[in-house]
């Protein structure tokens, strides 16, 4: 196995490497090199579901979305296609499920059918975002809460278009009512401060009036997705990228018009956010 860091900020191509067959010396070596990269890209790869999801438990257990579709009988495999459902209206930086009291680890997701051109994804680095600040602003946000809200992404017009997905949604509603987050969230496993709002989910900063929450979250919206901190990955059929949902946000891009895009996507359960300025542990 060969690790090549993509930049000093974020992102690794993982080569020579079967993911359909890994040994526990494999999956300790994927596991500390998303520690270390936060988004790792395999190439060529071609997996199986049933691989799929067991590469996604090497974090721990699985996710079942509320709203997206399933892979039949395997409904820790979330189907994300082009032709099924409306993803241009969906091209905007998120951190996966942050409306959830334990937003996900991370998200194996592979590429099943690729538009000839488009279609590329984004990543940001939300610790490197969050590093790049002044410390003013730093210690302004340090200690803060933020509302995540499902109803941002998953609007009625979006996915309630059929009498079955709207009550699949208003259930999925009320499951999931807006819930706070810390502005800045500590990594459980390195003890690195991350900045943890997105313009996907967000909806306001807990105990500011309207206008300096949405002043303010705007401001740290455009910080966050600058050039340094972001890498861009253009598909091929059978790649295959796992990234720490905690640590990063991302965009899928809708430049494809009507040419069909399928990707199928496991997504690890995580914890709750918490913030601890005096938590501190070295990198696995």
């Amino acid at each position: 196995m060969n690790i090549t860091p993509l930049k000093s900020t974020i992102g690794a191509i993982i080569s020579d490497i079967d993911l359909n067959q890994l040994t526990d010396d494999d999956r300790h070596t994927i596991k500390k090199a998303l520690l270390s990269h936060q988004v790792l890209f395999f190439k060529d790869q071609h997996l199986t579901t049933q691989a799929q999801v067991a590469i996604a438990r090497i974090f721990g257990e699985l996710h079942i979305h509320p709203v997206f579709p399933t892979v039949p009988n395997v409904p820790e495999i979330i189907v994300l296609d082009s032709h099924q459902t409306n993803l241009k209206d969906n091209e905007l930086w998120h951190t996966d499920v942050t409306f959830s009291k334990t937003p996900p680890l991370g998200c194996v997701l592979r590429a099943v059918k690729i538009p000839p051109t488009g279609g590329d994804t984004l990543w940001a680095s939300q610790t490197s975002a969050f590093d790049a600040l002044d410390d003013d602003i730093k210690n302004l946000l340090r200690g803060k809460t933020a509302t995540h809200d499902i109803r941002l992404s998953f609007p009625p017009e979006r996915f309630g278009q059929s009498q079955a997905d709207d009550e699949k949604l208003q259930k999925a509603i009320a499951d999931n009512p807006p819930i706070s987050h810390p502005v800045v969230r500590t990594h459980p496993d390195t003890g690195k401060e991350i900045l943890f709002v997105t313009e996907g989910f967000t909806s306001h900063i807990d105990g500011l009036d309207e206008q300096t929450s949405r002043e303010l979250l705007d401001r740290l919206f455009a910080h966050s997705i600058q050039d340094d901190f972001v890498i861009r990955h253009k598909w091929c059929e059978g790649d295959v990228v796992i990234w720490d949902n905690r640590s990063t946000q991302h965009k899928a891009l809708f430049d494809y018009g009507n040419n069909h895009r399928i990707m199928h996507r496991a997504t690890i359960v995580g914890d709750v956010p918490f913030y601890d300025q005096q938590h501190q542990k070295k990198v696995i």
